[in-house]
């Protein structure tokens, strides 16, 4: 079954790894790539997205810039601990440069007009903060007939901290996972950071070819710098997006604490009823990481 998709990220060192899944998965339709601030600017997190473009062979895909500031307050001050200043872990030399060209309508109307067009409902992968999903669907809300599901990878329900992308934008995720009727599947962090990955992975991957050799530098570069392993988040939202069902899932009410608290950021089960978002709470995460693996190395 063809899965039409449009990928909304900012990447990002696992964002890369995504939207290179996607590009090796058989199934996916890829329609667009929409960048977000986050784990750079987004100028910078653009420039990232057409690096992946050329890597992945998709030719003149389109890409357009979105967000470059939340929603309602300024983005908290970060440090580019994780991912640097060019959102590769500093190693982005180790892609092609980015080349052709950056859709002129941007993010949000670029994704509006494929939903418009679509002949079959299209997923929305959300793999950074939400601000351009929480764009569209206020300023856009008639498409939402034509979108499948969002599946988001994001939060932590199990507890401090809040997680990155929800923390970068919450208003922008309270209006997406506790305000909005679309069909939507939350792939949280306290899942996502089990999806580890280690030496014996990344070799098979650098062994595959070129393109998952370039891939493979900026996940080891990564691990190497971090002394910690590297966990597949957003890889494992691609999956599911693809592969309905991959991650078992429970319907679930949720809030997004929009306080200036500590706990701003924080995703919270909700205390009344609610429309319930499917919340990814297991998986098999040695087969997952083996068939991301094995779908990567078709990329060769």
């Amino acid at each position: 079954m063809t899965v039409p998709m449009i990928i909304d990220t900012d990447p990002g060192v696992d964002d890369a790894v995504a939207l290179m899944l996607a590009a090796a998965s058989p199934e996916v339709q890829l329609l667009a790539v929409t960048t977000v601030f986050g784990n750079a600017g987004v100028e910078v997190t653009t420039a990232n997205a057409l690096r992946l473009r050329t890597l992945a062979g998709l030719g003149n895909l389109p890409v357009a810039a979105g967000a470059a500031r939340p929603l309602v307050y300024p983005p908290p001050r970060r440090t580019d601990r994780w991912h640097g200043r060019d959102g590769l872990g500093g190693h982005a030399d180790l892609l092609p440069e980015p080349s052709g060209p950056v859709n002129a309508l941007g993010a949000v109307p670029l994704m509006a007009t494929l939903l418009r067009g679509a002949v079959a409902p299209v997923t929305l992968v959300a793999i950074g903060p939400l601000t351009n999903i929480a764009l569209l669907l206020a300023v856009h809300p008639e498409v939402k007939p034509r979108i499948g599901r969002v599946v988001i990878m994001g939060g932590n329900l199990g507890g401090a901290p809040a997680e990155f992308n929800i923390s970068s934008d919450p208003e922008a995720a309270h209006r997406v996972l506790g305000e909005e009727d679309v069909a939507t599947t939350l792939v949280p962090w306290n899942l996502t950071q089990r999806a580890t990955v280690d030496g014996g992975w990344l070799a098979e991957l650098a062994a595959a070819g070129p393109r998952c050799a370039a891939l493979a530098g900026i996940i080891g570069q990564c691990r190497q710098q971090r002394s910690t392993p590297v966990a597949l988040h957003d890889p494992l939202a691609v999956l599911e997006a693809t592969v309905s069902g991959t991650l078992t899932t429970n319907p679930m009410a949720l809030q997004v604490v929009c306080d200036h608290g500590p706990d701003r950021g924080a995703v919270q089960p909700g205390d009344g009823p609610g429309r319930p978002v499917q919340v990814a709470c297991d998986a098999d995460l040695t087969s997952i990481n083996a068939m991301i693996l094995h779908r990567l190395r078709a990329l060769r």
